[in-house]
């Protein structure tokens, strides 16, 4: 890590580790300790990525080794991502509808200080066919992209206030 760092003159190190076994937690977070035991004497900042959660107790393998407040406490900076609810193989829905994000800060700021938390935003969107078939992929779309379909095919770009998010059908 040390020599990447310093080949392409790197400002820091972010450690996006994701489906890690629960028993692997606190092994997990020594390893974030020695990282930053290591990179921060020469100068380097460490961040991590983090799935969202609205609870320590929050389980699964996106979930559970991920110790928001072991990551508050050693890394510089936690960025949560806070999108993915609508995802590829899953039903249609907004990738970060404000309810759930807002949980998932509401929870964050109890264990991780304000000033480190970086919230993650996506910057794309799903085209999934309907009727919704369980196993079905949906396709990645930009946001520029989203817009240059709708245009193609007429439909009206619309607004979900709940979930805070735009979507059409077509």
């Amino acid at each position: 890590m040390i020599a990447a760092l310093q080949e392409h003159n790197y400002y820091g190190l972010n450690i996006d580790f994701e489906y890690i076994f629960p028993f692997d937690r606190e092994s997990y977070n020594q390893f974030l300790r020695r990282v930053v035991d290591t990179l921060h004497p020469l100068g380097y900042i460490v961040t991590t990525a983090v799935a969202p959660k609205i609870s320590d107790q929050q389980t699964g393998l996106l979930y559970t080794a991920h110790d928001y407040r072991a990551h508050g406490e050693t890394v510089d900076q936690v960025i949560i991502m806070t999108y993915e609810w609508g995802y590829t193989y899953g039903p249609p829905m907004a990738v970060a509808p404000i309810d759930q994000v807002r949980r998932v800060l509401d929870y964050a700021v109890t264990v991780i200080p304000p000033g480190k938390i970086m919230m993650g935003m996506p910057n794309y969107g799903y085209d999934w066919t309907l009727p919704f078939v369980q196993g079905s992929a949906a396709s990645v779309l930009t946001n520029t992209g989203a817009v240059t379909l709708a245009s193609n095919v007429g439909a009206e770009i619309r607004y979900d206030t709940t979930a805070q998010a735009p979507f059409f059908n077509y």
